[in-house]
């Protein structure tokens, strides 16, 4: 619990330009914290959290060698999960849960980046039902992973099997459910950002990624803000 004994929200952050971002409009009477673990910062104690959002970043969740505290996250997301804390993982922290609990993450061949639609297969789900039976959704991802044991698969889109899944409390989706036009343009602003989108989409991926963003934001915005609500719910109840 928190000073002000609001339970308390853990977002994991890799990169400055990969936050949370329309999911803490969801956490208003959750306190977030921020910590960046692979900028030297240690998670805390489970017992000191509610729960926890882990977010993105363009680095291999077995790249050890370059980043010595990804081992130290991976098992500290595998404790999270036994202690059936709520775990939201998206792209980078969906294949970190996917290899906390044991399963493969590996290069999907090319990257899979802009606009696409995936299959939900459960309308039911509190988290991503509400994009079922299909919906266009920013990916942007280059590695994909096996479903963990035990796993309920979630979604799936024509390139990637495995789009997300949940194991108990914790989900992980590979796409970005929290993407609007705003998260689109200020991720255009990075340079990294950018050689991605022309190298995978040509001269023209900037204008098409921001255009795309703009036409599907009411929609998008409509049907993934109950899922973030549940979820901000159930680390509340868990506080």
């Amino acid at each position: 619990m928190s000073v002000d004994e609001r339970p308390t929200l853990l977002v994991i952050q890799h990169v400055p330009w990969e936050g949370p971002h329309r999911i803490l409009d969801a956490c208003g009477e959750l306190a977030v914290h921020t910590v960046k673990p692979l900028a030297g910062y240690p998670l805390p104690p489970h017992e000191e959290i509610a729960g926890a959002v882990v977010m993105g970043g363009p680095m291999n969740v077995d790249e050890v060698d370059r980043f010595p505290r990804l081992a130290l996250e991976r098992e500290w997301i595998a404790a999270a999960v036994q202690k059936e804390l709520p775990l939201l993982g998206i792209c980078l922290g969906a294949q970190l849960l996917t290899r906390a609990l044991g399963a493969e993450v590996r290069p999907g061949g090319r990257p899979e980046l802009g606009f696409a639609p995936v299959e939900v297969s459960d309308p039911d789900d509190p988290v991503l039902g509400g994009l079922a039976p299909e919906a266009e959704v920013l990916h942007w991802h280059g590695d994909v992973f096996d479903l963990p044991d035990g796993a309920q698969h979630l979604a799936s889109s024509a390139r990637t099997e495995n789009q997300a899944f949940r194991v108990g409390n914790a989900w992980g989706t590979l796409f970005h459910p929290e993407a609007d036009f705003a998260l689109v343009e200020a991720w255009l602003a990075v340079p990294e950002m950018i050689d991605e989108a022309v190298g995978a989409l040509g001269d023209e991926g900037e204008s098409r990624l921001s255009a795309r963003a703009a036409e599907l934001e009411d929609d998008l915005v409509r049907r993934t803000t109950p899922g973030f609500e549940a979820f901000a719910s159930l680390v509340a109840a868990n506080g």
